[in-house]
């Protein structure tokens, strides 16, 4: 997976700041909430009534281990 030097180091991230093309993770929305359905990737905060976010050290974490 690329570089994760373009996420804040603490935090709460948005989808669009995660998946590809702006983030770094290269896989589309569908892939992610079914990763994230299987386990594979890290599940989400809520933090309003329309808001979704995830934790950037679960993201750090992803990355870091390469997807694993």
């Amino acid at each position: 997976m690329p570089n994760n030097s373009n996420i804040p180091t603490t935090g709460f991230v948005r989808l669009s700041a995660i998946i590809a093309p702006n983030g770094p993770i290269p896989v589309s929305k569908s892939t992610w909430w079914a990763g994230i359905k299987d386990g594979r990737f890290p599940k989400p905060v809520k933090l309003g009534p329309r808001i979704t976010a995830w934790r950037v050290e679960d993201i750090r974490s992803l990355i870091d281990s390469g997807g694993r």
